[in-house]
């Protein structure tokens, strides 16, 4: 069975179980008006879901998500997973043995035995005659709902927009359940006044059609039923997996990694799978279903008899712009043993489930900034460490906030220094001109801090940037969980060299003529000069901006 088509079935399912729990809780809801406004609403609902083309949906949806959640259990190697989706599984798991009472007691009852279910009958069922029931429902109710808001969650995050719409989306994910609770309630006092008539309890049960003794009975046998049904196709899966792991343990491969650990794991498993089987952190923001691109390796040896990328795996790494002897963890399958390694951090968040590539290194022209205080260091010597640490952090918090306001990228801060890279994604002249945006703000968040820290600084803080846009080798360098974005190369050496001359021509701004060149801005007002840099042939022509508020506008 297609991958693809496994995600896409599955997709299509939750979508239709999802609008059936949501129209279900607007219906409750309505019950804050009254039992007469959850009637009118249900008749609508009933409308749409008791229809042979919502019959056929809600039921088809029923079957496919269960039955895959079933070939999916089957399908995983090993059962360690992050908390999250233990949570999920788990959730999904039990819901039908939490929801089969009350879909017999309204659904199957109607249908074989014509034994209508309007809220009085349900309202009066579980929180008069069955209250322990009511209870289970209402719990059944929030678990349904975690679930969704969890799958929900885990397939939204890799989009774009979604972290503007995730606060609505959060909302709507609180008041939904908690409106629905509120409806029920409500229709459960209105309920209990009611029944206080006399004559009412009956008179609504006999209208209602409500089953008999007999007919309870047969009900409870269907419930029963299922129920066994159930546990056997849960046992069925586990054996199934036991047998499957017997077979499999014949034959078991090595995947060695960084430092010399290894993974021994059954032929068949994921190269993630054994790694979570072996205990080693791995990333997977998507939990391992092909989805995003952060559990990638690079594959040191063994590429050539690797199976094939399938359709899935071929689009992500596509996405990401992957060199050829990089895989996804999750959807690659050895047969024979391979040297990997892992390309990203296990602490990743879903904001780089499809960064590109750039632990491969990648040569591009970017735009490079440099910044420092002036004095800081004589001016710490006579204050407390406390008083460091507060000023430095409040001075990051300005220019790293004016940099990525910007566009760019904060790629190091060292001292009271910064380094920040621009244009990687937009290319060096909107690099360009985003970084003599950032130098102006940054100027600006400076002097603010200076005059909000006056009493409590010798003399105002002062800053120099220093601007030049070039060919750089960019990736990510470091090891372990110290790997960053970064940029190595002449252009990087050169903005360095000219931060310090904004020391020599006591000037806030120096930047090369290659910025004003690619930013598309006429800098002749300003003076130019020629600066040598050290173990660099021929010299660069730069402009001193004295206040880099007297940019032009661009």
């Amino acid at each position: 069975m297609s991958t693809l088509f496994v995600r896409r079935l599955r997709l299509g399912a939750a979508f239709v179980l999802l609008t059936y729990v949501c129209l279900h809780f607007v219906n409750h809801a309505l019950g804050i008006v009254s039992l007469d406004a959850m009637a009118a609403g249900r008749w609508w609902f009933l409308a749409l879901w008791r229809s042979a083309p919502g019959t056929l949906a809600l039921y088809g949806a029923i079957a496919v998500h269960g039955l895959l959640a079933l070939w999916l259990l089957y399908e995983r190697r090993t059962l360690r997973m992050p908390l999250w989706e233990a949570a999920q599984y788990g959730l999904g798991l039990a819901l039908p043995a939490l929801l089969v009472v009350h879909v017999v007691g309204t659904r199957i009852a109607w249908w074989r035995f014509g034994a209508d279910d309007p809220y009085p009958r349900i309202v009066y069922f579980l929180w008069l005659q069955a209250p322990e029931h009511g209870a289970r429902q209402a719990l059944t109710l929030v678990l349904a709902w975690l679930h969704a808001c969890l799958g929900v969650h885990y397939w939204l995050r890799f989009r774009a927009w979604y972290p503007r719409a995730r606060p609505w989306l959060f909302a709507v994910a609180l008041l939904l359940p908690a409106l629905a609770l509120l409806g029920f309630v409500a229709a459960a006092r209105e309920v209990t006044a009611l029944a206080r008539t006399p004559g009412w309890t009956e008179a609504m049960l006999r209208a209602a059609h409500a089953p008999g003794s007999a007919e309870a009975a047969r009900l409870l046998a269907i419930r029963r039923g299922f129920l066994g049904t159930y546990l056997i196709a849960l046992v069925g899966v586990s054996v199934a997996r036991g047998v499957r792991r017997l077979l499999e343990r014949r034959r078991s491969i090595r995947i060695t990694y960084p430092n010399g650990r290894v993974a021994v794991a059954p032929a068949g498993f994921t190269i993630l799978d054994a790694s979570r089987l072996a205990g080693i952190p791995h990333a997977s923001v998507c939990g391992g279903r092909g989805r995003c691109s952060t559990c990638r390796v690079r594959i040191a040896k063994g590429l050539d008899a690797l199976p094939a990328p399938t359709e899935v795996e071929r689009r992500v790494l596509a996405r990401v712009g992957a060199a050829p002897d990089v895989r996804l963890a999750c959807q690659t399958r050895p047969a024979h043993d391979v040297v990997v390694e892992p390309l990203l951090a296990p602490s990743v968040t879903p904001a780089d489930a499809f960064g590109a590539d750039l632990r491969q290194g990648r040569e591009q022209e970017l735009a490079v900034l440099f910044a420092d205080l002036r004095g800081f260091t004589r001016m710490a010597e006579h204050k407390l460490p406390y008083d460091v640490v507060f000023v430095l952090n409040r001075y990051f918090e300005a220019v790293g906030t004016a940099i990525t306001r910007a566009g760019g990228v904060t790629n190091q801060f060292t001292g009271d220094g910064v380094m920040a890279l621009f244009g990687i994604e937009s290319g060096p002249a909107t690099g360009s001109r985003q970084a003599l945006t950032a130098a102006r703000a940054m100027v600006e968040g400076v002097e603010a801090l200076s005059a909000e820290l006056a009493g409590d600084l010798p003399t105002p803080l002062r800053i120099g940037i220093g601007i030049h846009t070039g060919p750089a080798v960019v990736g990510r360098m470091g090891w372990g969980e110290s790997v960053y974005l970064t940029a190595v190369g002449d252009t990087v050496h050169v903005a360095a060299r000219l931060e310090q001359a904004t020391k020599d021509y006591a000037a806030e701004l120096v930047v090369s003529d290659d910025v004003a060149r690619r930013a598309g801005l006429d800098l002749s007002r300003f003076p130019g000069h020629d600066v040598a840099v050290r173990n660099r042939a021929g010299r660069i022509a730069i402009r001193v901006i004295d206040r880099a508020a007297n940019l032009p506008t661009m």
